[in-house]
């Protein structure tokens, strides 16, 4: 069994400004998870859930630029970061129980890209958005300074295979991953090459399903927001664009593969 992406977490500055921009681009419903002394709202649709939103005031840091984080699923956390330290990675955040949801923990792989570990709790899980529904994230993207060593790292922790690359030239190739499910998941690329900006630092990137490329555009200048890279197509059908939200944040957007 592989261990995956299952949760998805914006950590900002302004929690009223953040509802309001991504719930008028993405349409997410949002709801206040009710944890006491302490604001974290959770985002999805129709009832089921998707990620959570907080505040670096919150989380007890600094303000720092607005950052959406992935937490990937582990059975036993505690072996996970032994393995993560063992293998060249940091532990930046010990684990830490939520009661009554599960623990976490945040490190950094050996090229120093973030992303969080959790250990779900004894407890019923609530409902979760289809994955490849709109809203949800359709594709998990790692730029990175050596994606062959990254593959390497995150296949032998999570069991990731992988499936299709896709030749880059000069980049070298972008290699695409799955899980043990029957959809692609995401894939992962070098950071550095021709045609790439430069000061990119790596970083996992999280693509929402939207059903209208364009029509997610125009909201998301509307809302306030930036476009970085405008809609396009990629291989196998799906076309994406990449912004900044009304802080600066830095997020992307999948319309899927027309049936």
């Amino acid at each position: 069994m592989a261990d995956g992406f299952i949760w998805y977490e914006l950590v900002t500055n302004d929690m009223d400004k953040a509802v309001n921009f991504y719930k008028k681009v993405v349409g997410w419903d949002v709801k206040d998870a009710g944890m006491p002394g302490f604001t974290y709202m959770i985002f999805g649709k129709e009832g089921k859930d998707v990620g959570g939103m907080m505040t670096w005031a919150g989380a007890g840091a600094p303000d720092l630029p607005t950052q959406w984080m992935g937490h990937i699923h582990t059975a036993k956390l505690d072996e996970e970061l032994k393995a993560v330290t063992a293998d060249g990675g940091t532990i930046v955040k010990p684990a830490q129980d939520i009661p009554g949801v599960g623990r976490f923990a945040v490190v950094l792989d050996p090229q120093q890209v973030k992303y969080l570990l959790f250990e779900p709790g004894k407890g019923d899980v609530p409902p979760r958005l289809d994955q490849m529904a709109a809203g949800n994230v359709g594709w998990h993207e790692l730029l990175t300074d050596d994606a062959a060593k990254a593959f390497d790292y995150y296949s032998r922790h999570y069991g990731w295979q992988k499936d299709y690359a896709h030749d880059m030239g000069a980049m070298g190739a972008y290699q695409t991953f799955r899980t043990d499910q029957p959809l692609y998941t995401g894939g992962m690329m070098n950071r550095k090459g021709p045609g790439m900006p430069e000061g990119i630092p790596p970083h996992w990137q999280y693509y929402f399903l939207v059903d209208d490329i364009e029509a997610a555009q125009k909201r998301v200048i509307e809302a306030g927001g930036k476009i970085v890279l405008p809609p396009m197509d990629v291989p196998g059908g799906s076309r994406i664009l990449q912004a900044t939200d009304d802080q600066d944040g830095h997020f992307a957007l999948m319309q899927g593969p027309k049936s």
